[in-house]
Formats: C-alpha cells, structure tokens, sequence
C-alpha cells in the first residue's frame, strides 16, 4: 500500500482546518500520515491541531513561534515527508473521496510518472456534488510527456494545474528542490514546470479536490494586483528558461510564446483597466507588455491604448455614447447593454497562493 504525506499548511483557518483533514484521513487505499504546520496563527489552529493530533494517530503537528511565511513553511512541509508521494494541500481545501488512491495508483503502475493533476470544484460554503463518477477508467486520464506541458503552458504563459489536485513522488521532489521564496504567488508553476523538465505528468479527468473561494484567500488577500500577477508569471518562466534552457528543445521558441502570451494578456489587463478609471495600472499594464515583447509597439492596439489614455476615461465614453446612439433607432434606450462600458477584473489564472489558496 503506498504511503502518503499530505502536507497542511495553515493560517488563520483554524475554523476549516477540521474539515480538511477529515477528508485526508477518510481516504481509502493508501497509508497516509496529515502534516500540520501552524505559521504562528492567532486565532484557534492551535486547539484544533492539538484535538486533531490526539484523536488520530495519523495526525502530527508543528507549531512556529513566530511567522515564516507560506513558502517557508511548505519547504518544511517538503522536508518533514517521508512517503512515497506527497500532496500539499492548504488548510480551507478539501480532498474528493478516492483522490489519494486514484493519484497514487497511476504513479505505482508508471514510474516514470512524477507529478499527477486531476480537476477542483470551487466552492464557498456547501460541497457540491462531483461532475462525474469518482473512479479512473482507461478513458479518462492520459500521461502528458513533459515537453508537451510546458508547450501548452508556454502558449498560455500561465499556470495549468489545479494545485490542490497534485500528488508528486517524494523521492523526484527532493532531487528538485523546494519552491522559491522570490515566487510567492507563482511558486507552484514554477515547480510544476521543473517536474516537467525531469519527468511526465499524469492528467486525470476527474475531481480531485474542492478549492475554496472566499475573501481570505492567500492570492485574493496579498496578490489581488493583475500586475503583480503577471510579473510573477513572466518571472517562473525566467527561472525556467535559466536553469533548465539547455534541457528544453525548442527553447528559444518557447520564450517567444511566452513573450507573446504575456504582452497580450498585459495588454487585454490594460485595456479593462482603463474602463474601470484606473490609468496609472493601465500605463503599468502596458509597459510591462512591452517589456515582456519590444514588438508589442508596433500593434494597432497598442497604440489605441495609448491613444485613450491621452484622451481619458470621459472623452472616451462621452465619444463611443454619441457613436453608439447615432446607431441606435431613435426609440433605443439610452441605458442599452451596448453602451455598458468591461469590468476590470484580474486575468483569470488557476487559483494559487504561491501554491494553493
């Protein structure tokens, strides 16, 4: 029977620690062993750590007496596991029933298999159901060869993988290394995308765990900028291409893709961010697609962008009403869906907080 370690960094979510946990030990198949580390919470970690570890001797538990923050702590958690794989999972997330064992069955029978990924359900409050049977058959999951990930990741220049959903063999992670602490909101790219450098990857079309949505967040309540974002995306592939380039074929294609990728979601960020009335993050939104790909300037929306941005917010509204009513039958009201102007709202990317919430 494979032996698991899931690793349960926590802070400040003394109130889901329970829950979660529940949903690691009632795992069927597998021998697994919940590692809690407490990152100096104030509120009641330590209480329920503590009854936790009492009523399950599968249970352990650290305490730190002062905050290191989550990346810091997951590297403990890193070094602390023993089992054959691993699973870091944060404290307000939730496994699917047979998630371990469906993981860790795919890395028995393929050893060449290094990290396994499945799909999350978001939720707030009450678990909804799973989207399809809980169950592996020999249609719903493939092995992904790591040049092919980071292929499709470079397309999108973003991260593909649901960390919660993760299982890696221990024995690859260590050889790897832990996650950077210069990525604290892309830390867990990174580290998919060197797993892909060394081996293949396992995709399952199947819930694997519950993410939980709600204002506490660790990427809602520290890295709520579309900028900041970015910048660490563009970052985790620089790490990338750096120490592992020679490894990569096709590298410097793989860059472009990514310069490209990035320029282009910068500048989609910049265009919402100007309808939102922020001008200064859509001059920072452009610039960092510039920096990202010199030959952004040379796109017409790149110089529509620049172009709004010396006229201003209610020139440019005031211009497209009078355009849009000079279309509109004369009975048209004014407050149509045609005249409502984007929300801005943060490229959408994998929830993560550096890895998981």
């Amino acid at each position: 029977m494979s032996e698991i370690d899931v690793i349960v960094p926590c802070y400040q979510y003394g109130h889901f620690l329970r829950q979660c946990v529940e949903s690691i030990l009632t795992q069927g198949g597998v021998d697994v062993r919940v590692l809690i580390i407490d990152d100096a919470s104030p509120d009641d970690t330590p209480k329920v750590a503590a009854e936790l570890s009492e009523q399950d001797r599968r249970v352990a538990y650290r305490r730190h007496k002062l905050n290191r923050g989550h990346i810091a702590t997951y590297n403990e958690g890193l070094d602390w596991s023993e089992g054959d794989y691993t699973v870091l999972l944060s404290a307000d997330d939730l496994l699917t029933p047979g998630s371990l064992f469906r993981a860790a069955k795919i890395m028995d029978e393929h050893p060449e298999v290094g990290l396994t990924f499945g799909r999350d359900i978001h939720f707030s409050t009450r678990l909804p159901a799973p989207r399809s049977p809980l169950e592996l058959t020999e249609h719903n999951w493939r092995i992904i060869a790591g040049h092919d990930y980071l292929q499709a990741a470079a397309e999108k220049a973003n991260n593909l993988i649901p960390t919660p959903t993760v299982m890696v063999r221990t024995a690859l992670q260590r050889k790897l290394g832990g996650y950077r602490a210069s990525l604290p909101h892309a830390a867990d790219m990174e580290m998919w995308m060197r797993f892909a450098v060394h081996a293949n990857l396992a995709e399952m079309d199947v819930d694997q765990a519950y993410y939980r949505v709600h204002g506490q967040n660790m990427h809602v309540r520290e890295f709520g900028t579309c900028l900041a974002e970015m910048e660490q995306r563009k970052l985790a592939f620089a790490f990338l291409f750096q120490n592992y380039g020679s490894r990569i074929p096709e590298c410097e294609h793989l860059q472009q893709q990514v310069a490209s990728a990035v320029a282009r979601d910068a500048l989609n960020a910049a265009y919402e961010a100007f309808f939102k009335g922020d001008s200064t993050g859509s001059r920072r939104l452009i610039d960092l697609a510039v920096r990202a790909d010199t030959s952004t300037t040379s796109l017409r929306f790149y110089h529509r962008l620049r172009w709004m941005l010396r006229m201003g917010l209610p020139l440019i509204i005031f211009a497209r009403r009078l355009l849009l009513k000079s279309r509109l039958p004369c009975n048209a009201p004014l407050h149509s869906p045609h005249l409502r102007t984007p929300q801005y709202s943060p490229v959408a990317v994998v929830p993560s907080n550096g890895t998981g919430s």
